[in-house]
Order: structure tokens, then C-alpha cells, then sequence
């Protein structure tokens, strides 16, 4: 599970076309951060010991004393701690501050970088806000404990000055110069982020339109084969039915030239599929004419009349559904109502839609509404925006009945025109 990942994740980063990080050395600790801390951990260190160094007072002081034991300990621990400052800030960044605390009581002024560094570290791995934050809590904490010890004479004016101003500045350096690069870091940490959930969508978008246009090429296939093998059929059983010879070459060579058709229009949608360069339309350039439909159902055999009334312009993608439907629905009449004494195709022009209606009279059962063909001709109707319904009426009638607009906004033909003119 884990080398998928990175193997995705490596992918997406060659899309990406990441630019390298400018400069040798910044390459360096990008790749090696343990070694960076480990160098910034010696050199805080070392500046760090000086508080530390043996002291001897003229005069045994307890103070003193508990300071020289307790000061190098200290140091080294604030200091062993800023190996944590990537992934738990906050730590090394308390850790200084108690250090800074206690630097107060050291016999002369002293101060430490770990301020300058841990301040850095909180505002980038952290936020700004806690950066900021964080110094002016750590400011105000060692005012408050400094002020009445200067006061009472536990410490003098000078350490308390200066272990104050040690904070104020080196975490106000460390703060401004964290500030900065932390935000450009999470600025472009959320640019590639974006760039990744866009290529991803991209690869989604890219999924939906191949399922898309399978279920096209799915629905286009079966309307051909479908309905070209029907009356195929109709027309070798009835050749081989009659004693005429005549109509037994009629019939056959009318199969013959429905398979030729239907393998014409096969050739040319296999054709956009084996082109790598063409884009397959979403609906062919000729669409196909009722009339061809109920003509070549006729020479079957089958009682199929056409009555169109009205005039408009249908959009491409409109007319395309309409001859697809009536296609469809005299396929299924064939197939499902094989006695029918009559399948009445209707086509109704209005205004602002057009109506297709294909009944007959021998539905003696329940046709099944999952088949492929009738989906197929509902998501034709959805991708027009119109609306579909097939189902049994009384009489032992069977009603396909399909109402679609006009013109079809989103017809890609129509936007393509457009765009052209």
C-alpha cells in the first residue's frame, strides 16, 4: 500500500514539473535535515556553554553555587531539544524560554542564541500567529520575574537588561525571519497542493468522459445492430417461407442491403475509434431518417405507417434522438409484437418540441424495461433534456412516447457552428 502511494505521489510530482530548489547547499539540507539539526544543535551548544563556565565569588554564594550546577545542565537540554524543532516546535521553544528564565540569576550578563533559533522554527513549522504569539508571552514572562528580583537586589539592573533584551531581539529576528519564509513555505506547500488536486481531477474528468462516450458508443452499437439484425431475420424467414421466388430474392436481397447499411455505419464509428487523432462526436453527422426506418420495417413485412405533422428545425443532437427512437421503438414492436396488425409511428412538430409516439396492438405481455435499448433511448431523452416513457396501455396496446425540446442548449454541434460563424 505504502510503494503504491509513493509511486503515485511520484508521478504527480513528475506532472507537475517541480523546478528544482535553487542552490547547492539549500539542496543539501532539504535532503538531509537531520544533519542540519544536528550542526545548529553543536553550534547553539557551544554558544550556549559560556553561562555555564566555573565562577568562583569571592564569596561563597548558594546562589552562585546552584547556578554553576544547575546552568550546564540546562543548557545542554534546551539545546538537545532543538532536534524536535520540525516536527514539535513548541518544545525547544519552552525549553529556550526557561533557559532565558534562568540566565537571570547567573552571577554576570549572559544570553544564548536559542531564542533567535526556536522563535524561527515556531513560525515556520508552526504559524505565525504562534510565533508571535509565543514571543510575546516568552517577553512578558521574563519582565514579570525580572522586575521585582531587580527590585528586591536579588539580581542586578545590568542582567536583568540585558537577559530582556536578549529575548526581545533574538526573537524578534528569529520571529520576522521565520514569518517570512514560513509563509512563503506553506504558500507554495498550498500551490502545489492545488496543482495535485487539479491533476487528479483532470484524471477523473478524463474517466467520466471515457464512461461517457463507452455508454455512447454502447447505446449507438445496439440501435445498429439491434435493429438491422431484426429486420435481417424478419426478412431471411420470410424468404425462406414463401414458394415465389421473386419475393424470396426481394427479400433477400433487402437483407442484404440492411446488412450493408448497418455494416456502413458500424465501419464509420469504428473508424473515429481507431483514429487516435479524431475526437468522436457525440452524435453522427447524418442522423437517421424515420422514414428509412419505417420503409426498410415494411419491406419486412410489417404493418408500419408514419404520420408527421407539423414543420420545424431540430437541432442535430434532437434530430439525432428522434430517429433513434423511432428506430428503436419499431425494433422493439418487431421483436416483442410479432402479430401486431398495426405499429403507427407519430411525429408531432410544436412549437418548442417535437413528440415521437410508436404504438401497437400485440403487446400480449409485459416487456421488460431493463433491456438495453430502452435505457439506452432514456439516456438519449436525459441528454436532450426531455422526457421518456414506455409502457402498456388498455386495448393490448404498447405506447413508446417520447416529448423533447426543440433546440438543445449544450448540442455540440450547435456550439461548434457558433464558435465558426
Amino acid at each position: 500500500m505504502t510503494s503504491t502511494r509513493s509511486r503515485s505521489s511520484v508521478r504527480e510530482d513528475e506532472e507537475l514539473r517541480l523546478p528544482r530548489p535553487p542552490g547547492v547547499f539549500r539542496r543539501f539540507w532539504a535532503r538531509h535535515p537531520v544533519v542540519a539539526d544536528v550542526l545548529i544543535t553543536l553550534v547553539c551548544l557551544g554558544l550556549s556553554l559560556l553561562p555555564a563556565a566555573p565562577y568562583e565569588p569571592a564569596v561563597a554564594d548558594p546562589l552562585a553555587i546552584a547556578f554553576a550546577a544547575v546552568a550546564p545542565v540546562a543548557i545542554i537540554a534546551a539545546c538537545v531539544s532543538l532536534m524536535w524543532r520540525r516536527i514539535a516546535p513548541l518544545v525547544p521553544f519552552l525549553a529556550s524560554a526557561a533557559l532565558e528564565g534562568l540566565l537571570l540569576f547567573a552571577a554576570q550578563p549572559a544570553g544564548t542564541p536559542l531564542m533567535l533559533v526556536t522563535c524561527y522554527s515556531l513560525a515556520v513549522y508552526r504559524s505565525s500567529r504562534a510565533a508571535w504569539t509565543g514571543l510575546g508571552i516568552a517577553l512578558a514572562a521574563i519582565v514579570t520575574i525580572a522586575a521585582p528580583l531587580i527590585l528586591t537586589g536579588v539580581i542586578s539592573m545590568q542582567i536583568g537588561l540585558n537577559t530582556g533584551l536578549t529575548v526581545l531581539v533574538f526573537g524578534l529576528i528569529g520571529t520576522l525571519i521565520g514569518v517570512n519564509v514560513g509563509g512563503r513555505k506553506r504558500y507554495i506547500a498550498a500551490v502545489i497542493d492545488r496543482s495535485r488536486q487539479l491533476l487528479i481531477e483532470r484524471d477523473q474528468q478524463a474517466q467520466l468522459a471515457a464512461a461517457a462516450e463507452r455508454a455512447r458508443i454502447a447505446r449507438e452499437m445496439h440501435d445498429i445492430v439491434s435493429h438491422s439484425l431484426t429486420v435481417i431475420v424478419a426478412l431471411s424467414e420470410g424468404a425462406a417461407a414463401t414458394a415465389d421466388r421473386a419475393q424470396a430474392a426481394s427479400a433477400s436481397t433487402a437483407a442484404a442491403t440492411t446488412a450493408r447499411d448497418a455494416l456502413t455505419e458500424m465501419r464509420a464509428m469504428l473508424g473515429v475509434l481507431r483514429d487516435a487523432e479524431a475526437t468522436a462526436p457525440l452524435a453522427p453527422v447524418a442522423p437517421v431518417d424515420p422514414r428509412e426506418t419505417v420503409a426498410t420495417a415494411q419491406r419486412a413485412g410489417f404493418p408500419v405507417t408514419l404520420t408527421e405533422s407539423g414543420t420545424g428545425t431540430l437541432s442535430p443532437a434532437v434530430s439525432h434522438a428522434v430517429g433513434r427512437i423511432v428506430q428503436e421503438g419499431v425494433t422493439n414492436a418487431m421483436r416483442h409484437a410479432p402479430s401486431a396488425t398495426s405499429i403507427a409511428v407519430r411525429i408531432v412538430h410544436a412549437d418548442a418540441s417535437v413528440v415521437i409516439e410508436v404504438v401497437n396492438d400485440g403487446a400480449d405481455r409485459a416487456v421488460g424495461v431493463a433491456g438495453f435499448g430502452l435505457r439506452g433511448l432514456a439516456e438519449r431523452t436525459a441528454h436532450v433534456h426531455g422526457d421518456f416513457a414506455s409502457e402498456p396501455v388498455a386495448g393490448g396496446r404498447w405506447v413508446l412516447r417520447a416529448e423533447l425540446p426543440v433546440h438543445h442548449a449544450s448540442d455540440p454541434a450547435e456550439s461548434a457552428h457558433k464558435e465558426s460563424s
